[in-house]
């Protein structure tokens, strides 16, 4: 029997954009790659697919970039076909360990299946961190209303299920997503009462130079905004929600200009009724598997550090994709790819030729530019914490309200958000302050920061006693 050992093995955690892109660019390379993946199909939230259950006909018209999304798909059939790539699905990972050397020194651990109780570890030479984003939630009054939904879960619903949650919508916030968000809204039926964006346009015509460049981003955000107007969407600029009316369920919100400083004018409240309010303020890195295996984490964003290659400063840990900060599918695409082909060189012991990727980094550079432009013009209002009335629930998994928060810092001394924590519970529940903590750090003026969470997700304690020892194992030959 041979005793030579096997390929390198490289574990991509995520199948979104960049983790489908990087596995593509290692495959074939002299490694074997296994991805690792939350969803039951690959794609991530941006290429969420519908179930084949719903006998979807035309899936292409709620995704633009289908072409791209049709290749990838197609070259991770051909990869897994070929054993140069094993796709692990519903695959939930909460941490990534590692050894300080030898083969297989880290070891992704993760839980399968829906109900999360069943253990499995993947065991790997190098990791690649492909882990997206999730959404910044600002509170306001009544936004805990049925009805009140995430602008990113308007999406995912409407995608995945082919669903909405009214008949009447408002989508409101800032950013480049919800001009998505209201034409797919509008498109499956429902009346988008109003588009409201908080950002003021003469800063983005102020900026109009830097986004020039990217000719192709502006034409799909115009292709956007021509929609709307055909289906007669109402669009308030520079303006907000400020409450959203409802008993059981939502039936209005109040919306109202914003000044030059971003405060809300008074006199300038209108009630909109509506069954639905999708409302998403930008996205924000997941960071928790990076920080937990010791990568160093930028404080914009937060995101990972990387460097040329997206090596992050942990040897053996690339990252891409949304992770190393926001900027959607085209970036996400060509830093996956450079993290795909880096990794598959180093672990096969060649230095990597930057020339070999060269139109993927143009492309990056490109991109991470223009990203940075959007950032700058489509931030939350500076003064929207003066809309958050002291009985608005700000941590939903603890029911703590702005006005516990603001009398932590008032009057109980508290000078930072751990403090703020260890005296309201604000951040102590299921989402471990995921969801809250930009609301809770605005509220009582304190730094985000980092959160240093030593696990991605919450994990069964019988799970975790278990760790290492009665997990089932794959080492990216076959699914368990």
């Amino acid at each position: 029997m041979s005793t030579e050992p096997g390929p390198p093995r490289l574990a991509i955690v995520g199948a979104g954009p960049a983790g489908l892109a990087a596995a593509l660019a290692a495959a074939g390379r002299g490694v074997r790659v296994t991805v690792v993946d939350a969803g039951r199909a690959a794609g991530g939230q941006y290429y969420r697919q519908p179930s084949a259950g719903l006998g979807t006909r035309r899936p292409q018209a709620l995704h633009h970039q289908w072409r791209t999304w049709r290749r990838l798909r197609e070259g991770l059939v051909r990869e897994v076909a070929a054993g140069r790539v094993t796709h692990l699905p519903d695959h939930h990972v909460w941490c990534v360990e590692q050894r300080s050397e030898g083969a297989g020194r880290f070891t992704v651990h993760a839980l399968l299946g829906p109900d999360r109780e069943r253990p499995v570890e993947v065991r790997a030479d190098a990791v690649l961190l492909a882990t997206g984003s999730y959404e910044r939630v600002l509170p306001f009054p009544g936004w805990t209303l049925p009805g009140v939904i995430t602008a990113g879960g308007a999406q995912a619903m409407l995608k995945g299920t082919l669903a909405v949650s009214g008949r009447t919508a408002v989508v409101a916030g800032t950013g480049p997503l919800l001009l998505p968000v209201a034409t797919g809204l509008a498109a499956a039926g429902v009346t988008v009462a109003a588009l409201v964006e908080s950002a003021d346009p003469r800063v983005l015509a102020r900026r109009a130079g830097a986004l020039a460049g990217r000719a192709d981003k502006l034409a799909e955000g115009a292709g956007y905004a021509v929609q709307l107007l055909r289906r007669r969407v109402r669009t308030l600029v520079h303006h907000t929600v400020v409450e959203a009316h409802g008993a059981d369920r939502l039936e209005a919100v109040t919306v109202a200009a914003l000044d030059a400083e971003g405060r809300v004018r008074r006199g300038t409240g209108r009630r909109v009724p509506c069954d639905t309010l999708a409302v998403g303020h930008g996205l924000l890195p997941h960071t928790d598997l990076a920080d937990a295996l010791g990568c160093r984490i930028e404080s914009t964003g937060p995101r990972v550090w990387v460097d040329e290659e997206q090596r992050t400063d942990v040897p053996g840990v690339w990252a891409a994709g949304e992770t190393t900060g926001i900027g959607g599918a085209a970036l996400s695409l060509a830093e996956g790819h450079i993290a795909g082909r880096s990794a598959a060189d180093r672990l096969r012991g060649r230095v990597p030729d930057p020339a070999a990727w060269a139109g993927a980094a143009k492309s990056r550079a490109a991109l991470r530019e223009f990203s940075a432009v959007l950032d700058s013009v489509y931030v939350p209002p500076a003064h929207w914490t003066e809309q958050v009335t002291d009985d608005t629930a700000v941590c939903r998994c603890e029911e703590v309200t702005a006005g516990a928060v603001r009398e932590a810092v008032g009057e109980l001394g508290a000078g930072d958000l751990r403090t703020v924590k260890l005296l309201t519970r604000a951040g102590m529940g299921w989402c471990q302050g995921r969801m809250c903590g930009p609301a809770v750090a605005g509220i009582a003026g304190c730094e985000q920061g980092v959160s240093r969470r030593p696990f991605a997700q919450p994990v069964p304690l019988g799970v975790l006693a278990r760790a290492g020892e009665n997990g089932e194992e794959s080492d990216g030959d076959a699914p368990p």
